[in-house]
């Protein structure tokens, strides 16, 4: 597995998060988003991942999302930060390093010995 790879799979529960940090710090569209979570190192992030993410988002209630007068091209659904949403991502940040660290501890322990299958009935160990 390449890092490519591990990046997509840790993103995959950790996107909704990202995404909803990325609009803390202000409300944006879903372009706006990608290359926010890039320049941080996250990424790349296709549209087609992206969007259903924030379409939960918005279902559940953590940001509310607009159309807007694109400038010079297409109109833009621009996604804000609800005051749920700001609840959620600090009780995330509440979480986050007591997980991080238990995380952290599963992958730096040195791998345990292989347990050998218990005998089945009638076999000799």
């Amino acid at each position: 597995m390449d890092d490519m790879d591990l990046t997509a799979e840790w993103l995959r529960g950790l996107l909704g998060t990202c995404a909803l940090a990325v609009l803390a710090g202000g409300s944006a569209h879903g372009y706006a988003v990608v290359q926010r979570l890039q320049s941080a190192g996250i990424g790349p992030i296709k549209g087609g991942a992206l969007y259903p993410v924030l379409n939960r988002l918005e279902r559940d209630g953590a940001v509310t999302a607009e159309w807007r007068e694109g400038e010079g091209g297409p109109g833009r659904k621009v996604f804000t930060v609800t005051a749920r949403g700001r609840d959620h991502l600090e009780a995330l940040r509440d979480g986050w390093g007591p997980f991080s660290r238990s995380v952290g501890g599963l992958l730096d322990a040195p791998p345990a010995p292989a347990a050998s299958a218990p005998a089945a009935e009638g076999e000799t160990p």
